[in-house]
């Protein structure tokens, strides 16, 4: 396994930093790779060393984080407990609040939200899938109980950011791990 240069990743992180940060400022539109560059102490040609664009960037960064929820999933899969499983996802969300803070507030929002309501849908279709044994395709009544409890939860966390989260993450955990529970 070859050793990623730690110079490298550190201009990574001020990269996605910056970029993060001058996202709740503005609009992705509105920002310019040399604000990033400016902002990350780096110069334009490192970041495109990186990156083809700041959309890429973006994607880039929504991908980095599906990954690790989906890791989070995967080290949850053999816990048949909600909670327990739902507090990894929003200690993670704690823990990365400016990036999910940003992206469920509003800036960048779309992009994010559909991505992860994707990604939330797919792991309750996984779920439904072991839960009943089952290796075909769902009823149009778990269907429709899938896309529910998908919009239902991305509701829920975007409402936990939006009001700056009010609740601690275990207590976030007990409440929907509740619902999956019964629901699922």
């Amino acid at each position: 396994m070859s050793k990623v240069d730690r110079r490298i990743i550190k201009s990574q992180e001020a990269i996605k930093k910056a970029f993060i940060e001058l996202m709740t400022e503005k609009n992705i539109d509105q920002i310019t790779i040399q604000e990033i560059s400016d902002r990350a102490n780096v110069s334009r040609r490192t970041i495109y060393l990186h990156y083809m664009d700041k959309f890429d960037l973006l994607d880039k960064l929504i991908e980095e984080h599906i990954y690790k929820l989906r890791e989070l999933c995967e080290v949850a899969a053999n816990n048949t407990d909600y909670i327990d499983a739902v507090l990894l996802w929003f200690e993670y969300f704690e823990s990365h609040y400016l990036f999910f803070s940003t992206m469920l507030t509003s800036k960048g929002g779309p992009i994010f939200r559909s991505r992860f309501l994707e990604f939330v849908l797919q792991e309750l279709k996984n779920e439904e899938n072991i839960t009943e044994g089952s290796s075909q395709g769902l009823s149009d009544g778990e269907e429709v109980r899938i896309q529910f409890l998908g919009a239902a939860i991305v509701g829920v966390v975007e409402w936990w950011f939006n009001q700056e989260k009010p609740c601690p993450p275990h207590y976030m955990a007990q409440r929907v791990g509740a619902l999956l529970e019964k629901n699922l």
